[in-house]
């Protein structure tokens, strides 16, 4: 059962745009996922500005998920990573009770190329919220590849089909990477969890509608989700089990309010640790909107 169509926002980063997805006013997240992202596909040329690259930003209360299907992006971290992602792999960073990091487009900056992926964050549940901060990087040998009838399909994280990928969770959920022929026939997992699919490329037929590149499907859980590609197509599929209501404030996520405040208190008293091998800049605490002029003053 279809239950919302969600059509990405165009926002910019500064140097390049990506398609926001979630949260969405009427749907703040999708089980533990509470943050969606598309980003590019965008040709770099060489030289590129240092203005692109993601400077050192804080996260608690969640994890990160940096999945490429082209390009290369280095990620520096407050716990001593360095890694570069790459397509068909996963950086999963635990932020918990708070990492800072950076994202940087060294190699496109060098030689130029494409830059195509997708951001999401995941929830962490109550009890993990204040874990300690974590990097894992997953190479393509940890994800495991299925092909059948016009589908190659990867899962990037959690389980689904009876197959379980290396990258380590906090709780139920699923993240799969499906290319589809045209007329290939895909169902998402059941297992009565929240479920949504995104087409990043292409065009797919859900219920009788045609979904184009850039809209998120979220369908009811208990009935059957299917997709039947109308072209050749990518697409995102997502879900798993629901962890409660989340608050959203900048790059912080929390069951609690008062914990988002006190993180942005820390960040903006310089009581958050930069990363080891890149701390000579920061993203500063966005400032407060002010509020309106009174008319009747």
């Amino acid at each position: 059962m279809l239950e919302l169509v969600i059509e990405q926002r165009r926002k910019s980063l500064g140097g390049f745009e990506v398609g926001r997805v979630l949260p969405f006013v009427q749907r703040r997240m999708v089980g533990p996922f509470v943050f969606f992202d598309h980003m590019g596909p965008v040709d770099f040329e060489p030289g590129l500005p240092r203005d692109v690259d993601v400077r050192p930003h804080p996260h608690i209360g969640l994890s990160t998920v940096t999945y490429l299907f082209e390009g290369e992006i280095m990620h520096r971290d407050s716990v001593g990573s360095e890694q570069a992602i790459r397509p068909g792999e996963v950086n999963w960073m635990t932020a918990g009770r708070g990492i800072t990091h950076s994202e940087r487009f060294e190699r496109p900056r060098m030689e130029g190329g494409r830059m195509h992926g997708i951001q999401a964050w995941v929830a962490l549940p109550e009890a993990d919220e204040e874990t300690d901060p974590a990097f894992s990087h997953y190479g393509t040998g940890d994800l495991p590849v299925f092909e059948q009838g016009g589908v190659r399909g990867r899962l990037v994280a959690g389980e689904a089909f009876g197959a379980r990928a290396g990258v380590k969770t906090h709780s139920p959920l699923f993240y799969i990477h499906w290319d589809l022929a045209p007329g290939a026939r895909v169902e998402l997992p059941a297992d009565g969890w929240e479920r949504a699919a995104y087409v990043v490329a292409g065009s797919v037929e859900v219920e009788g509608q045609v979904f184009e590149a850039g809209r998120m499907a979220v369908f009811g859980s208990g009935h059957p989700a299917v997709l039947t590609a109308s072209t050749q197509s990518i697409v995102i599929a997502v879900g798993g089990e629901p962890l409660g209501r989340r608050f959203i404030d900048w790059n912080f996520v929390s069951s609690s309010k008062e914990r988002i405040e006190q993180a942005k208190a820390d960040w903006r008293a310089g009581r958050m640790k930069l990363p080891d091998l890149d701390n000579g800049e920061f993203i500063p605490l966005p400032e407060m909107p002010k509020p309106p002029p009174n008319p009747m003053s």
